[in-house]
């Protein structure tokens, strides 16, 4: 009883700071969380609300499907229900022909819930420039469809006003658009609303909007030269102005970077929580859950310290379905579990689940010089504090040149590779390191350096990858096995690195087959088993 006691009083004094008071019996109904909420990559957070169910979008840049939905009932326990959409075609750079996407494609995106229906707004950092805007009537089971193609919006927020006219922050400006969403309006209001202050010497982006009590709300990410990064606010009683700014939130936490960029959200009991990315090196951008406390009409975000709490509780009943956004996978299904993605388009004629049943069939179909260039790799997020991922894969029908294995995949990735030379095959660990072109996102050069190399002489393999995340860790290990039970470390341990001038993402697990002489070679993946470590 003192230790239930004790954890309501925790609850009460991160949630009670400066809202209403709750009963006792909404007190009881409580889900605690510890933060990050989500030890993984999912940056640039917008979310919405439909009753008590909420909805929250992420970036995935260059892998496919792309702009994942995922779901909650208590904003702590979160599924991937849907992506916006199964590939991208607006040049050939998303095939991996003539460039690449690496560090491009879907971000920034917005979620908004508006009359029965949710709308997702994003524009990619490529050719030809323009926005995208979706819609679904129920995104948990019903496809996406494309409402329109707008001129481009960097780190934009769709917004509807209570009138109904729809309007696109970003940066500075706002855009009123028609009300079918086609385009912008003729003669609307298409003008900046505010200027940087003499403080703001750096990043000011990341623009989600909000209208509370009658007044617009813009949280942005405000980063000045030679300080650190912090959210803020701007609000006004009038959408075009005049704005005024807050700090909202300035902290570091656990040791790693100051926390900035995210989005805010309420509940049916007008509870208000803030959802916040946090930079934590390679595992990339984890989203952190803090309580608002409205505060002079001010949004704060954190405890009555302005700090992100370790851990607290939502007053919201817990809703875990079991199921996560990395998951195990034994390829029994007829068709993929929805926690993967595709780097870059994938050649859906050169995959195959029910081929051989029970197995993923990864099969050659296009000569590439490197791992970055190789179609259909096949990835999840890797997890902290620590995780590893397990995959068995048959390698007997591989041919003479190709090259296939699992990685820790990044702009800078530790790779285990099985190498078909002539008639032999060979398991090695090496590290490679991609080169880009700034304009082209074309790979101008990939640095291998191999560090470990045995010789195969069975057809099975299998292949373990552990990572750890930790503060000041950023290590991966490799090992390999020849019967599922005795492993053998090969290689040394590799540093993992997040590099926003290369792939812009955080870790990721990566299964690949690629041919470097000719095409028609295949391996087939028996399972992928991921564990991550307590906390």
């Amino acid at each position: 009883m003192y230790k239930l006691l004790t954890g309501l009083l925790v609850a009460l004094s991160i949630w009670g700071c400066d809202t209403p008071s709750k009963s006792a019996s909404s007190a009881i109904i409580a889900t605690p969380y510890k933060n990050p909420l989500i030890w993984t990559d999912i940056p640039d957070l917008s979310v919405t609300r439909n009753g008590n169910d909420y909805y929250l979008i992420s970036t995935t840049m260059h892998l496919m499907p792309g702009a994942p939905i995922m779901k909650s009932g208590d904003l702590v326990h979160w599924e991937i229900v849907s992506y916006v959409f199964d590939s991208l075609t607006d040049n050939s750079k998303y095939n991996l022909i003539n460039g690449t996407v690496y560090g491009r494609g879907q971000w920034a995106s917005s979620i908004r819930y508006y009359k029965g229906k949710y709308y997702v707004l994003f524009s990619p950092n490529d050719a030809p420039y323009r926005a995208y805007i979706y819609s679904s009537s129920e995104p948990a089971s019903e496809k996406w469809k494309l409402v329109s193609r707008t001129p481009h919006f960097h780190d934009a927020s769709l917004f509807f006003d209570d009138d109904g006219r729809p309007f696109v922050f970003s940066g500075t400006r706002v855009t009123e658009l028609k009300t079918d969403l086609s385009d912008i309006k003729p003669g609307g209001i298409n003008t900046d609303i505010f200027k940087k202050d003499a403080e703001e010497t750096g990043l000011l982006e990341g623009n989600q909007v909000i209208k509370h009590n009658g007044k617009y709300y813009l949280l942005m990410i405000s980063w000045p030269t030679g300080k650190p990064r912090r959210q803020v606010c701007y609000r006004a009683d009038r959408i075009t102005g005049p704005y005024e700014k807050k700090v909202i939130l300035e902290d570091n936490f656990a040791g790693f970077p100051y926390v900035g960029q995210g989005c805010i959200i309420d509940s049916k009991t007008g509870d208000w929580f803030g959802l916040i990315f946090q930079d934590r090196n390679s595992i990339g951008r984890v989203p952190l859950l803090v309580p608002v406390r409205w505060i002079d009409g001010w949004p704060m975000l954190g405890d009555e310290n302005g700090k992100v709490p370790l851990q607290g509780s939502t007053p919201l009943k817990s809703k875990d379905t079991g199921k996560r956004i990395v998951e195990s996978d034994d390829f029994s299904d007829r068709k993929l579990k929805i926690n993967w993605q595709w780097n870059h388009n994938p050649v859906n004629s050169a995959w195959s689940l029910t081929e051989r049943p029970g197995y993923l069939r990864l099969k050659t179909n296009r000569v590439v010089p490197n791992l970055y260039l190789a179609p259909n790799t096949i990835t999840q997020r890797m997890m902290g504090p620590t995780c590893n991922g397990i995959v068995a894969m048959d390698i007997s029908k591989m041919k003479d040149g190709d090259v296939a294995g699992f990685s820790a995949f990044n702009g800078h990735s530790g790779i285990l590779s099985v190498v078909a030379e002539g008639t032999k095959k060979y398991l090695t660990m090496s590290t490679e390191v991609v080169e880009l072109s700034e304009k082209e996102k074309a790979v101008t050069k990939v640095t291998v350096k191999e560090k470990a190399r045995v010789a195969l002489s069975q057809d099975k393999i299998y292949l373990r990858i552990d990572g750890d995340f930790n503060l000041n860790k950023d290590w991966a290990k490799f090992y390999y096995s020849l019967d599922g039970s005795n492993w053998t470390k090969l290689g040394p341990e590799y540093k993992m690195i997040f590099d926003y001038r290369k792939l812009f993402m955080g870790s990721k697990f990566a299964l690949f087959n690629y041919a470097t002489k000719s095409p028609g070679g295949y391996v087939d993946v028996d399972y992928f088993k991921f564990a991550v470590g307590e906390r």
